[in-house]
């Protein structure tokens, strides 16, 4: 599947821009903002489901998964980029792609590599299969931080209301049941992590990357949404990872 995609700047440094779950390429304003116009250009990308970008087509058997999330990103993402940057979910997916894609560098902003929900077993199966569950999952993950601002909080609300609320559960019992196995990495990482970041990446996981080479970079009083609640800070991190 083709994403939609939106250029910012016009720079010869060259970096894609993955959302994370629910949000779209819009959560990015205040990081572009922040970035100098004629030295970067940011490629934003909505995500299967999300903002502008088609959603999954259910009679012709497409899914929310990770695999067919990765894949789109493969098909729409050129190769060789400067830097490809991945929240939460996007940091997850940026696991997927990188090989295929091989931009000089990564960066993960809180990725979704080892998730506090049931993955696999008897005990995955009936917690999924709990009447309502979506719906609940829905519910907690369609809230705004406040603290984001009043700019920011508009955008995460319309970004809501427009992701598919039909991928709910799909994406995170996936997500849940395909953690991410410390391993060296294919290209230059950095792994950034905010307060929440116990909630995305095991605490036991952490050393084991930085044994295998990431540069781990801590972003303390920040939490997980740390684009929003501080885009000149996350640019700067970003740009520091470079």
């Amino acid at each position: 599947m083709r994403l939609h995609v939106e250029e910012r700047g016009h720079g010869p440094v060259r970096i894609a821009l993955i959302h994370g779950f629910l949000a779209d390429g819009a959560a990015w304003t205040d990081v572009v903002a922040a970035s100098d116009p004629e030295r970067y250009t940011f490629l934003l990308v909505d995500l299967r489901g999300h903002g502008s970008s088609p959603r999954a087509d259910r009679t012709r058997g497409e899914r929310y998964d990770i695999a067919s999330l990765a894949a789109d990103l493969v098909e729409t993402l050129p190769n060789g980029l400067d830097a490809i940057v991945g929240h939460s979910l996007g940091g997850r997916l940026l696991i997927d792609i990188v090989g295929p894609l091989r931009p000089a560098r990564t960066i993960y902003l809180d990725p979704g590599f080892g998730l506090k929900l049931p993955g696999r077993g008897l005990g995955a199966r009936l917690f999924w299969s709990i009447p309502g569950l979506p719906r609940l999952l829905a519910w907690f993950y369609d809230r705004t931080d406040p603290a984001t601002g009043p700019a920011n909080v508009a955008l995460a609300e319309a970004a809501h209301a427009a992701w598919d609320r039909s991928m709910i559960a799909e994406v995170l019992q996936d997500v849940a049941a395909n953690p991410v196995t410390p391993s060296a990495p294919i290209v230059p990482s950095t792994l950034v992590l905010s307060d929440d970041a116990k909630l995305v990446v095991p605490r036991a996981d952490v050393e084991q990357y930085e044994r295998f080479g990431w540069t781990i970079t801590r972003f303390p009083g920040i939490r997980h949404d740390m684009a929003a609640l501080d885009g000149a800070r996350t640019f700067e991190v970003i740009q520091a990872s470079l």
